[in-house]
């Protein structure tokens, strides 16, 4: 059975039928006794979305390959994009969303999964925004040139806890978002007037400070999630709190989005982040969301029902 509607009674053989949802429940049954059941859940292809009915194309999506200035080992390096276009002819609003990191940097096959958020992108695209995705060096499927060397120990075998290494890896992700942005800032369907920097997890505090070391590019930031090193990594405090803090200097609103049950950074500290932050100068909002029932925090870009809101009245704010 199908959600109920008898296909065979016959114990083998094939059946087609439409789907009626976006996932279904199959039940094999002796007679009233149930042997078997099991729940299929379908996904839409990307750039489109599930509408109640049929999966359906919100965006273009573009695979793109950013040309940079950096050279290793003699080869001129290549960043991976993936870019979320909405349709029509621009020049089109850009978000720019800089990705996080893979967990404690021990697991050498997470460096190359693409890093994109399908419900970010949707959001943006439906109000009229290019979402862009870029991998920093040694990142993505597709996967950027370099060495991905955010901050490792000695032994590359997990992600470093100590101040001096791990702020020298935000600096060369900085670098990289900077190559990133420069690369987006020359395509003619992008408006450069109308440019938001973004990120989740590591990506969500270099926004933050990217923000106020290339003002004149951005009009604001949306950190979802923020933050270096996960609490409880050595020199944690120190170095979520020198990034932060260096973000400060951005005279105009930023927007924070966190939420209960992170893994990663729990509300008390990203709090605490946020209030040295503006101490230091620095305008936001702080908001906090909870996900549903064990579902983990940190991966809060997920549910734009939540954040959706603040985010729409940020951009109206920032577009003035």
């Amino acid at each position: 059975m199908l959600n109920g509607l008898i296909l065979a009674e016959q114990p083998s053989g094939t059946a087609t039928v439409t789907l009626p949802g976006d996932f279904v429940d199959v039940v094999l049954a002796d007679g009233a006794v149930t042997l078997d059941s099991v729940t299929f859940r379908g996904r839409c292809e990307t750039a489109s979305a599930w509408d109640g009915a049929a999966c359906t194309t919100y965006a273009m999506r573009l695979d793109e390959r950013a040309t940079t200035a950096f050279v290793e080992n003699g080869m001129a390096v290549e960043l991976e994009v993936v870019i979320f276009k909405p349709f029509g002819s621009g020049p089109f609003p850009a978000v720019m969303f800089n990705h996080g990191s893979t967990g404690d940097g021990s697991d050498p096959s997470l460096f190359t999964i693409t890093a994109f958020t399908e419900p970010v992108a949707k959001f943006f695209t439906d109000r009229g925004w290019m979402v862009a995705f870029p991998q920093r060096r040694g990142r993505g499927r597709g996967q950027s040139d370099g060495l991905y060397d955010e901050g490792f120990n000695a032994n590359r075998s997990f992600y470093s806890c100590e101040r001096d290494v791990t702020l020298a890896g935000a600096e060369r992700a900085l670098a990289d978002m900077d190559a990133a942005v420069d690369w987006l800032r020359n395509r003619p369907d992008v408006d450069t007037t109308r440019m938001l920097n973004a990120g989740a997890s590591r990506g969500g505090i270099l926004s933050l400070v990217q923000l106020a070391r290339r003002a004149e590019v951005y009009l604001g930031a949306v950190n979802f999630v923020g933050g270096w090193l996960g609490e409880g990594c050595g020199d944690y405090l120190e170095v979520n709190r020198t990034l932060f803090i260096e973000g400060a200097v951005f005279p105009d609103d930023t927007l924070w989005l966190y939420a209960n049950n992170d893994s990663f950074y729990s509300v008390a500290h990203s709090q605490a982040n946020f209030d040295a932050f503006t101490k230091a100068g620095g305008l936001g909002t702080f908001n906090v969301y909870t996900r549903a029932a064990e579902l983990n925090g940190h991966f809060l870009t997920n549910d734009p029902p939540l954040w959706g809101a603040e985010v729409e009245a940020y951009l109206a704010g920032i577009a003035r």
